[in-house]
């Protein structure tokens, strides 16, 4: 009988999906999953988690897990090979906590503060991937941009956004994801720093 492997990243987009439809009908949903400092100070650390399963609205849905789709499956080719076949899991999981991190301890006091969606778990996989691929064409808005170009584009952006601020998407969380994705790679995979400056050296144009 042959035994097909069970698609994490399409389970995990079907769940976001499904979890975040059911937040965008019902307001108690959002409230209870959202990431929000007075929640955590009692103890609902479940929410380093759960802000990741909702959205804001329908275009940053499509947007994260659009770029999953594209990217997950082949990081989780790589990733799977580790801890007892769930190490994709793991690691977007683990890419939304570390994502938030730095801005849970820069607004813990701070009522007024929340976040949700899954950018920092995906910033984790892309940049996990440009560290295979690095000349691969990603299409921005139809745009075909090779990898490596999107990622300082994408990082320039988001440190430049995130300074100016009056916007209520968390940049910090895409750059700290970013970050993750490419240190844990790293630590796991040594060999993947050769291979990504031999890939560097060999230019498709």
């Amino acid at each position: 009988m042959l035994h097909l492997p069970f698609n994490h990243t399409i389970t995990l987009i079907i769940i976001t999906v499904i979890i975040s439809l059911l937040a965008f009908s019902n307001q108690n949903v959002m409230n209870r999953l959202i990431f929000w400092p007075p929640a955590m100070q009692r103890g609902q650390f479940d929410r380093f988690i759960t802000h990741g399963f909702i959205h804001a609205d329908g275009t940053h849905l499509l947007f994260n897990m659009i770029t999953l789709f594209f990217f997950g499956s082949i990081i989780e080719s790589f990733y799977r090979q580790y801890f007892y076949d769930m190490g994709f899991v793991l690691f977007y999981l683990g890419g939304l906590i570390f994502a938030i991190l730095p801005s849970y301890l820069q607004h813990k006091n701070d009522a007024n503060w929340a976040s949700l969606g899954a950018s920092g778990a995906v910033s984790a996989v892309l940049f996990a991937y440009i560290l295979f691929q690095p000349w691969k064409l990603i299409f921005v808005f139809f745009i075909p941009v090779p990898a490596i170009i999107f990622a300082v584009l994408y990082v320039a952006y988001s440190i430049w956004a995130g300074k100016r601020g009056n916007t209520h998407i968390n940049h910090s969380a895409h750059l700290w994801g970013a970050a993750y994705g490419v240190i844990v790679t790293i630590l796991i995979e040594p060999r993947v720093i050769p291979h990504f400056l031999d890939q560097l050296t060999r230019l498709p144009f």
